[in-house]
């Protein structure tokens, strides 16, 4: 019999900076997506963004991202069991330490905030408006931040943007910028499910 631990398999390193960014399959992944799809726009490929603030391997390397709750945890503890959720791993390239570390200086400040459902609901509404940045820039506030809020004023704080201003980006918006820019952004990790040696293969994968 082959032991079976939780370890991932043939995963690479994480680093401070890197932005993980998956895409779930339950109804809220898919409205989600649905209301930050762009007119005229492919299908959104992610829902859900989020920033690595302590590098290592992918079961020890730790992430903010705003839930419930802004958390600070493992990306594989959170992620590694919902084998339908897919996650990708972008890397900023050529960025300076000091960079970087204002970076997660500022991830790490929003943890313990409450996450902002108003948000989503002016990301609906702005989405009703063919795209227009109206109700998110007045429903915006630091105290309610998204997803997206984090990552977007936290690379701000770097000196570092996604085409958009940091209360308008999406995870679509930051997933169109970081995979259509490869001199910025290297991919460190394709949009699949994590898989652990308990996990065959072959299996299919069962998420946000």
């Amino acid at each position: 019999m082959v032991a079976r631990t939780n370890e991932p398999v043939s995963e690479p390193s994480l680093q401070p900076g890197d932005i993980f960014l998956t895409r779930g399959t339950s109804l809220v992944s898919r409205l989600i997506r649905l209301c930050t799809r762009h007119v005229g726009e492919s299908r959104t490929k992610v829902n859900h963004v989020g920033l690595v603030v302590e590098g290592g391997p992918l079961d020890s390397a730790l992430v903010v991202e705003a839930l419930g709750l802004v958390s600070r945890h493992r990306l594989w503890e959170r992620y590694a069991l919902r084998r339908r959720t897919a996650v990708a791993v972008y890397r900023p390239i050529g960025l300076e330490p000091e960079a970087i570390e204002r970076i997660v200086r500022r991830a790490e400040s929003y943890v313990g905030r409450e996450y902002g459902y108003a948000m989503i609901l002016a990301h609906l509404a702005d989405w009703l408006l063919l795209g227009s940045y109206v109700f998110r820039r007045l429903a915006g506030s630091d105290a309610y931040p998204i997803c997206s809020w984090v990552v977007a004023h936290a690379f701000a704080a770097g000196g570092q943007g996604f085409g958009v201003e940091p209360g308008e980006a999406s995870p679509d918006d930051i997933w169109d910028f970081v995979t259509s820019r490869p001199r910025a952004f290297a991919q460190v990790r394709e949009l699949l499910p994590l898989r652990s040696a308990e996990q065959p293969a072959n299996l299919t994968p069962a998420g946000r």
